[in-house]
């Protein structure tokens, strides 16, 4: 049985090695291990059986504004829901915090758009949203993300 639930200390190197994974292949930023540590209460992990095999996690950015990031599920267990799952368990920590715009950096914007998420313009977000791009080493010239906006 799969549950969604709130990340713990020991939940730290698996969520690493698998965003590692994705982040080999360029599909997401990779992740210090000390990011995960700093920002562990913002992460939900899926497990089955003690394993980790899915994460995912949301930032407040600004003023009723978050951003669900490093969403990843182990590739044997895609095609279950569990990006779904994860993603949820973000949104309503949103509206636990009472944030009402969520937002995701994406290349797979199909995903976020099944889940009711809507393509914008980069550009339409607040300058505060750049802050980690400029750290990125694909920003600016090889970023290929889509910005997905759910209100």
């Amino acid at each position: 049985m799969i549950k969604v639930r709130p990340a713990r200390i020991a939940d730290v190197r698996p969520i690493h090695k698998l965003l590692g994974v994705f982040a080999e292949k360029r599909e997401l930023l990779p992740r210090a291990i000390s990011e995960l540590y700093e920002n562990l209460q913002q992460f939900h992990v899926a497990e089955d059986r003690g394993r980790v095999v899915g994460c995912c996690s949301l930032a407040v950015q600004w003023d009723n504004l978050a951003e669900v990031k490093a969403l990843a599920v182990d590739p044997d267990y895609q095609g279950r829901g569990l990006g779904r799952k994860l993603v949820e368990a973000c949104l309503k920590d949103a509206d636990t915090l009472g944030v009402t715009k969520v937002f995701a950096l994406t290349m797979k914007d199909g995903f976020f758009d099944k889940i009711g998420f809507d393509r914008v313009v980069k550009n339409a977000l607040p300058h505060k949203v750049w802050t980690e791009c400029v750290r990125c080493p694909y920003f600016p010239d090889t970023c290929v993300e889509i910005a997905m906006v759910k209100t």
